[in-house]
């Protein structure tokens, strides 16, 4: 593999030891299928079962993939983060280890980059093919009304978990995050509105089964209008930006 590799899979990982060999298996056969320099970098975001253990068993046998984390869950937008910062790819794409979303478009939104900065994944998009619980639908619909409302940005869907950002156009925006959980998806694309990177929308494929916590939805929101006032009050992000 070449000390900077076409593309850098990251996946963030959270008590996922009953599926991460087989979601290892998948995204590295989807991959190399495509004849890219890659690496695969999974983020262990302090999970108390045995993921680590079998992603670097995994590793042992892998040369492409590799994995870092830390002691203490600190949230998706965190392992993210610390994904990034670890990968070295010229495209870097982020996609949830829970095996909700296929990993054979991974080649759909590499190419997707020729268009854009960045490429989201959207449930809304008409071409998509979505299986989720009404509940589930009608906040997501909710928070993405709250979205656009409170921050500016249009995207019809902010939150699923597949993105493809070219690295040099993104290293500034991800060292001014600092949301460590499910709103993370927010405050990227909001700051990437302040430095003008291009977004493009793409049609996924998605199955979920289980609903949201409220706890979680509680933490979204609560995300969402910190966001919010650095962004339109404070002009927090307006300020550190170079």
């Amino acid at each position: 593999m070449s000390e900077r590799p076409e593309l850098s899979v990251v996946l963030p990982a959270y008590n996922e030891g009953h599926v991460i060999e087989e979601t290892l298996d998948r995204v590295d056969t989807a991959v190399r299928q495509t004849g890219l320099g890659y690496e695969i970098v999974v983020v262990d975001d302090g999970s108390v079962d045995d993921t680590k253990r079998k992603v670097a068993d995994y590793a042992s046998n892998n040369g492409h993939v590799k994995v870092v984390g830390y002691k203490r869950n600190a949230g998706k937008g965190q392992a993210v983060k610390i994904g990034f910062q670890n990968a070295k790819g010229n495209a870097v794409i982020f996609i949830d280890s829970d095996l909700d979303i296929d990993p054979q478009l991974i080649l759909r939104y590499f190419e997707a980059l020729i268009q854009g900065d960045i490429v989201v994944g959207s449930k809304w998009h008409p071409r998509s093919r979505v299986e989720i619980p009404m509940m589930r639908r009608v906040l997501s619909h909710a928070f993405n009304v709250l979205v656009r409302l409170l921050t500016g940005v249009k995207l019809r869907d902010t939150q699923t978990g597949l993105k493809a950002v070219r690295r040099e156009a993104l290293e500034r925006v991800f060292s001014r995050l600092i949301v460590k959980r499910y709103a993370y998806d927010v405050e990227l694309l909001a700051v990437a509105d302040l430095y003008g990177l291009r977004v493009v929308e793409m049609p996924v494929g998605v199955r979920i089964d289980g609903l949201f916590n409220p706890k979680e939805v509680w933490r979204m929101f609560v995300d969402l209008l910190g966001i919010a006032y650095r962004l339109r009050f404070f002009k927090w992000y307006l300020r550190t930006m170079e």
